[in-house]
């Protein structure tokens, strides 16, 4: 069955892959849908944070059926290397391969196979980099964006000063994943998905606000509009052993305003302004990496 951890030593694993982006550069990885990192990695659909929307729109006989063609779609596309390829045809051509696919590769029990016999599947080296660098990261920086056409994620999984994996999770389950090799190159990726429109203009005067104001909506005027005219709005949190800072993003037409919470539930320490491109930028990047 796949399986998504690399049998090497995970520091020295991260040294190379540094080494590799210090030579290379940021670079993207690959793309998967949710469907495929259900056959690949099924545990991780419980056991990360990143979401599988369009499996979470489907039913469990509509899941059988895409899980059968996912299957395919990663052997036509090599991202799956199979050893008993007769074994692979005989489950995609019988009556139960529906039932029995997503079984087989999981590596659970696959009842009444057609052909009797497990199926003999290895990931390829890009396939088995993603799953493992998404699913061993000590910290992890999640941007959920709402605009009108509907809500989309991208997560940065914080391995080292100079290793970062950035998976993007659009509306309709489609994963594009990229390495990074600097909290810099990660935190350009995050402001595109903060501000797509490049309206993040110019900084402006810092206000303080308690939660009690947030909660009753009284938050002044310029930020109140901001709000209401906001095309995007993102919401950026650090996941770690100790909770991290909580940072909303407001882009209208014309700026984008921050709103910064130093820790959870904290009486102090909500900030809130208009910010242009490079304050925008420090922010995000000393979230991803505050040495």
């Amino acid at each position: 069955m796949p399986n998504p951890d690399i049998d090497i030593n995970l520091e020295e694993f991260r040294g190379t892959l540094s080494e590799a982006l210090a030579e290379g550069g940021t670079q993207p990885l690959l793309r998967l849908t949710d469907e495929e990192i259900a056959i690949l990695d099924p545990e991780s659909l419980t056991e990360c944070v990143a979401p599988t929307p369009r499996l979470a729109t489907l039913s469990g006989e509509e899941r059988e059926w895409v899980y059968a063609t996912a299957l395919r779609s990663l052997v036509s596309r090599e991202a799956v290397e199979v050893a008993n390829i007769e074994e692979l045809d005989a489950v995609l051509r019988g009556s139960g391969a529906r039932q029995d696919t997503r079984a087989a590769v999981a590596g659970t029990d696959p009842g009444t196979l057609p052909s009797g016999v497990d199926l003999d599947l290895r990931v390829t080296p890009e396939v088995s980099l993603a799953l493992t660098l998404r699913r061993t990261a000590g910290r992890a920086l999640v941007v959920e964006q709402h605009t009108s056409s509907g809500l989309t994620h991208l997560l940065v999984y914080i391995h080292a000063e100079d290793l970062y994996l950035v998976e993007r999770v659009t509306s309709g389950g489609l994963h594009m994943f990229t390495l990074a090799g600097s909290a810099k190159d990660a935190a350009d990726m995050a402001l595109l998905f903060m501000d797509p429109f490049e309206v993040a203009a110019k900084d402006g005067p810092t206000q303080r606000l308690t939660p009690e104001e947030i909660s009753q909506e009284n938050v002044g005027r310029a930020l109140g509009q901001a709000i209401d005219n906001a095309l995007v709005v993102g919401q950026t949190v650090l996941l770690a052993d100790t909770p991290g800072p909580l940072l909303t993003t407001y882009a209208t037409d014309e700026a984008l305003w921050t709103v910064y919470v130093e820790k959870p539930n904290a009486p102090t320490g909500i900030e809130a302004r208009p910010v242009g491109k490079n304050t925008l930028r420090a922010m995000v990047t000393k979230l991803i990496n505050p040495s």
